[in-house]
């Protein structure tokens, strides 16, 4: 891929973590930000498997300092503290290191900061002893907001939660409002092209006019090993195995909807925070709902929970609190490669216990593409999806040390990096508040075919006629409806 340089940043980067996204996103800091290797400290805990001889071999490739050091409460600040100056970059790509702690010490420092989702410190997502509330992805972005609104103006700039999802899903959403709105007659001003919402409350308006419903992050991974499929006693994934099972571990959330008649039995509200989402008393491993995309057709997914899916349906809100006049239902319908599958099933079994065996997939893949994009539902147009679809041969032209699912996550880290460097004293922000159209163009290369393609998938589809009483067949876009009991 022709090398482009969109910023020259004279700072220092340190990484904290460098497993599957952290190695995929090491070659793009160096092909688009104009930095030397030298300008790069990798801060990661030693791990005695093949994912950590990999980014071993990676880092030494590219003459890119590793420090070898696990973060905990007691040490991170003696630790990364030395490498940071005010200017300079953190990007926090780990897991079980706490995003809270990482934000508050960039921000003593002018430091900028970027994540791909805010985590607890080791064992937060399944401390026994915190509520379910507690532990949820609500209660971690509401503490993130927290530090917000206790900072002054002009903080150095930290995003949060900008990787693939949560993070580039919230720009497909965007995008995909204004193609609907261009549809429906509602996009065009005066000859002179696309509106664009100029703030929060116009984006809000603009969902709530087009009648969007509900808003699916409608993924399915199709890649698989050649040769080699899941053994027992093994977790295979395609990226991250530890954040997958700890996401999975957390009770299942979504954004709820406005149009909403029937909270789930195992449903409830938090106590406190914005109101936009609940959560469900059982973990998003075990909760599958039904969803679509182009390629795939319909399809069970997991609702794992995920930042993304409380920020959006907070953005999109006309009004506030538990019952606003407009808000769309948000959440994940995540099918996993099948091999990560049967590994849930496993897990799932063994009483969500971690498989004595790992093996994340990024050489051996054979086949498969990611199709990862947002489903709009309710509209006059039924249902339109609009995202990406990247194969794993296409991944490997694109960039090396990574596949079709790890590269969809670094392009929207390299996309909100330069935006945060362009813009480094916004203080915390989410994706949802930032330039879409400046991320998708730095990340667009790096996502293969991106599409946008309309269908008339209802979760109704084929089931009414056999299961009438288990759906409510006056509003398909009723939660009951898409989820599998």
């Amino acid at each position: 891929m022709t090398d482009i340089r969109h910023v020259a940043y004279p700072g220092r980067i340190v990484m904290v973590g460098f497993g599957s996204i952290g190695q995929g996103v090491l070659p793009l800091l160096l092909r688009h930000l104009g930095v030397a290797a030298e300008q790069i400290t990798i801060v990661t805990a030693d791990a005695a498997d093949a994912a950590d001889a990999a980014g071993r071999a990676e880092a030494a490739s590219y003459g890119v300092r590793r420090i070898e050091q696990a973060l905990t409460p007691e040490n991170y600040a003696a630790v990364l503290a030395p490498l940071l100056a005010p200017g300079d970059f953190l990007l926090n790509v780990s897991v079980e290191v706490s995003s809270l702690a990482l934000v508050a010490l960039c921000r003593d420092k002018g430091v900028l900061y970027l994540d791909t989702c805010i985590e607890p410190w080791a064992g937060g997502y399944t401390d026994p002893r915190l509520s379910p509330s507690g532990r949820s992805n609500y209660a971690l972005r509401e503490a993130a907001l927290a530090l917000r609104r206790d900072a002054s103006s002009g903080a150095p700039t930290a995003v949060l939660t900008h990787g693939a999802n949560p993070g580039l899903v919230s720009h497909f959403v965007k995008r995909a409002l204004l193609d609907l709105a261009r549809d429906l007659g509602l996009g065009l001003s005066s000859g002179q092209g696309e509106t664009v919402p100029a703030d929060r409350a116009g984006w809000a308006d603009l969902a709530r006019q087009l009648g969007v419903k509900a808003i699916h992050i409608a993924e399915r991974d199709t890649q698989r090993a050649a040769g080699r499929p899941k053994r027992r006693g093994e977790f295979v994934n395609t990226w991250s195995i530890e954040g997958f099972v700890g996401e999975g571990c957390q009770p299942a959330e979504l954004g709820w909807g406005s149009h909403e008649r029937h909270l789930p039995e195992d449903g409830a509200r938090h106590e406190f925070g914005s109101q936009a989402a609940i959560y469900l008393n059982r973990p998003g491993a075990a909760t599958r709902v039904r969803s679509w995309t182009p390629l795939e057709g319909p399809y069970h997914g997991f609702l794992i929970t995920h930042g993304e899916a409380i920020s959006i349906a907070d953005y999109l809100s006309v009004g506030a609190g538990a019952h606003p006049a407009y808000r769309p239902t948000v959440h994940y319908a995540y099918h996993p490669c099948d091999d990560a599958v049967l590994s849930l099933h496993e897990f799932a079994g063994k009483g969500y216990v971690l498989q004595p065996a790992t093996r994340l997939l990024m050489a051996e893949i054979g086949e498969g593409m990611d199709e990862l994009g947002v489903l709009l539902l309710g509209h006059a147009k039924t249902a339109y999806w609009y995202g990406s679809r990247l194969s794993i041969e296409a991944a490997r032209l694109l960039a090396p040390h990574n596949n079709a699912t790890s590269l969809q996550v670094t392009a929207a880290v390299l996309g909100g990096m330069v935006w945060a460097i362009e813009n480094p004293a916004a203080g915390i922000v989410e994706p949802d508040e930032i330039d879409f159209a400046r991320v998708l163009s730095i990340a667009a290369p790096y996502l293969g075919e991106l599409v946008g393609v309309y269908g008339d998938w209802t979760p109704l589809n084929g089931r009414a006629r056999l299961f009438p009483e288990d759906l409510d067949t006056t509003d398909p876009w009723q939660f009951k409806n898409f989820r599998v009991d």
